[in-house]
């Protein structure tokens, strides 16, 4: 059926691809902003990292829907290959780190299905999103060009494409952080050149060189390129400066102190954590860090970043993936992500076990100890009887 589609499908024209746009603005601050240089700023890379990361690190299991509530379905095709292993070349955590650092980066994550003769996802295969155009159908469905490294394009239709979404303004495309807001990113990264130019320079000294009058341009260029040997780059540094008869020195530009380029580049992490939804801390701005707030910043990571991404994951994959949604979906574990010091955990057992609303079975497995048989029964035991009326 897939392949009487494909080829009845109408060639369609192309929607613009997330690159077309992003390559489409022009430059800001003087700089190139594209998903690799603004990778390059550390507080882009440690936001993207701590999202990615924690992301693909969850567990991400299939349940199986029972009358009394739900179950692992290990045995769903489908459990391997979000579980462990979603083709021969990368392991679960690897494959979607990768696909949501493309939706992080350039807005949209895609994945190439591979179905078996029985209906069932085999395998999925990571397209990098600039090889990936999206088109529109005359019957508004989308279709998938996806471009390899020959130069062969071949199309994938919707249902054998995993597509992820940032932020996306139409339905269709995702937007990154980096596309939306470019002028915070343009500036970071000219800070940044700024800093990298200074240092490379080796000395402060910044400005022009009064001469006398009746000097020619070529003295002046000697008198410049004899400047520039002297005092130039960081081998230099600290030299003393010496001027011809009659040369003047003027400082016209900024010292790193007179444009508080320290300041400006902490302003700079706090705008790419604001961007993100990441709080500071995690992206290395230990100011407002101390002990006592570490759980609820952990707390607060699970609840307002990462929240969003993994139910973008959650239901792309009960949407794309699971045939009889009906019965089986799936669902991230972000228990442990969640979880208080020991105390706190030891409070919190002993009252929902007191309650009657949880099992001490059900709390060692919380706590990935190993069961003991009859502890149930032992605990019914000794709970205190209730006089008869």
């Amino acid at each position: 059926m897939k392949l009487f589609r494909r080829l009845f499908e109408k060639r369609s024209d192309a929607y613009d691809t997330y690159w077309d746009r992003f390559a489409a603005a022009q430059d800001v601050a003087g700089v190139s902003v594209t998903p690799g240089s603004a990778e390059g700023i550390s507080a882009v890379y440690a936001a993207v990292s701590a999202i990615s990361e924690s992301v693909a690190s969850l567990p991400l299991d299939i349940y199986r829907r029972t009358t009394d509530g739900r179950e692992k379905a290990r045995q769903h095709p489908l459990y391997k290959v979000l579980h462990s292993e979603p083709n021969e070349n990368q392991t679960a955590l690897e494959f979607r780190e990768m696909l949501q650092r493309h939706v992080l980066l350039r807005g949209n994550g895609y994945a190439e299905i591979h179905w078996n003769a029985a209906g069932r996802v085999e395998s999925l295969k990571a397209l990098h999103p600039d090889s990936v155009t999206v088109l529109v159908t005359p019957d508004d469905r989308l279709v998938y060009d996806v471009t390899n490294r020959r130069g062969v394009t071949r199309r994938l239709l919707a249902d054998e494409v995993l597509h992820l979404r940032y932020h996306s303004d139409d339905g269709l495309l995702g937007r990154s952080p980096i596309q939306v807001a470019r002028d915070t990113i343009g500036l970071a990264l000219a800070e940044r050149t700024h800093g990298e130019r200074m240092f490379a320079q080796g000395t402060k000294l910044s400005g022009v060189i009064q001469t006398q009058p009746g000097t020619t341009k070529t003295q002046a260029g000697e008198i410049a390129t004899s400047w520039a040997a002297g005092q130039g780059g960081v081998g230099n540094h600290g030299k003393t400066a010496v001027l011809p008869a009659g040369a003047e020195f003027k400082t016209v530009s900024m010292t790193l102190e007179d444009a508080e380029w320290i300041e400006a580049r902490r302003m700079s992490v706090e705008e790419v954590a604001r961007l993100f939804r990441v709080p500071p801390v995690l992206i290395g701005d230990l100011r407002e860090a101390n002990y006592s707030n570490a759980v609820e910043l952990g707390r607060y990571f699970v609840t307002h970043t990462l929240r969003r991404h993994l139910v973008m994951w959650e239901q792309a994959v009960n949407r794309a993936l699971i045939n009889d949604p009906g019965t089986f979906y799936a669902e991230h574990n972000v228990e442990g992500l969640l979880r208080g010091d020991s105390l706190k955990r030891a409070q919190f057992y002993e009252r929902a076990i007191g309650e009657g609303w949880m099992l001490r079975s059900e709390v060692r497995r919380l706590e990935n100890l190993p069961a003991i048989e009859g502890i149930d029964d032992a605990a019914k035991e000794e709970a205190p009887q209730r006089p008869a009326e």
